[in-house]
This record gives C-alpha cells, sequence and structure tokens, in this order.
C-alpha cells in the first residue's frame, strides 16, 4: 500500500479545516489520527470538535485514553507515534509524522503564514522525493491546484 498524501495550502484556520475534513471523513466511514504539535493545540482542537458544528457529532479521543483503540477519531502530539488505527492521518505539525507510510492518506494542512509554509515545502519535497502520490488544494477557494 502506498500513502497518498493531499497537501490543503493556505487555510485560514487550520484547526477549522481539521474539523471540517475530519468530519467529511468520518461520516464516510473513515478512522482519523489528528496530530498536533504540542498539548494547547491538541486540547484547542478536541474543544472544537466539540463546538464547530451544532448538528455534528464526531467521536474523539485523545491518543492516551483507554477508549483510543475503539474510538474513530483521535487527537495526539507530534512526539505520539501510537495511532491505534491506520486510516488517515492529518497533520498539523511542522514536521514529517514518523511512520507515516502505515496510513492510507496523510492530509497535511498548511496555514497562510511564511512561518507554516517554508516546513510544508520541506515535507512536499520529502514526500515526492519517495515518489509517493501528492495532491494539492486551495483550502480557501476548496479547489486542486
Amino acid at each position: 500500500m502506498t500513502t497518498r498524501v493531499q497537501f490543503y495550502h493556505n487555510a485560514e484556520n487550520p484547526l477549522a479545516l481539521a474539523c471540517e475534513l475530519t468530519q467529511r471523513a468520518w461520516t464516510g466511514g473513515r478512522q482519523v489520527a489528528l496530530r498536533l504539535p504540542d498539548a494547547a493545540s491538541a486540547r484547542a482542537l478536541d474543544q472544537l470538535l466539540w463546538s464547530f458544528d451544532q448538528l455534528a457529532f464526531i467521536p474523539h479521543v485523545m491518543t492516551d485514553s483507554p477508549l483510543a483503540g475503539e474510538t474513530p477519531v483521535v487527537i495526539g502530539r507530534a512526539e505520539s507515534a501510537a495511532w491505534p488505527h491506520e486510516d488517515v492521518l492529518v497533520n498539523l505539525a511542522d514536521d514529517v509524522p514518523a511512520g507515516f507510510e502505515r496510513f492510507r492518506i496523510l492530509v497535511e494542512i498548511v496555514g497562510q503564514d511564511e512561518a507554516r509554509k517554508l516546513p510544508a515545502r520541506a515535507r512536499w519535497k520529502h514526500y515526492k522525493e519517495r515518489q509517493l502520490p501528492l495532491q494539492a488544494f486551495d483550502a480557501v477557494r476548496r479547489e486542486a491546484i
């Protein structure tokens, strides 16, 4: 199995986009791992998943929860490599996720600030050098680029 990599560039609010993509994936029957750079952003995403859509419920827990193996959406910090499933990995950290090759799909969300674009370019190059299938989308216009 080859990991497919999707980059969502120019995201106005990367956490909100992560919620939207997670909702879409989960309602489509996928399992999602959300990789955040630190504990504070992981907590922020946890709270946002509860409130971003008043009509949606996305079952989710942190990776250290005893229910992580039974829950379709898990949230973890970048240094956490113990994901309970290997379907979709959403990366919101600036580095290449260790073990990303185990996942069917890797989603990279890139914000609008230059501080996020530079490491994203390095990740794109990393995946391209490994000849992985790459797709790029403009997160604002919601179209392929």
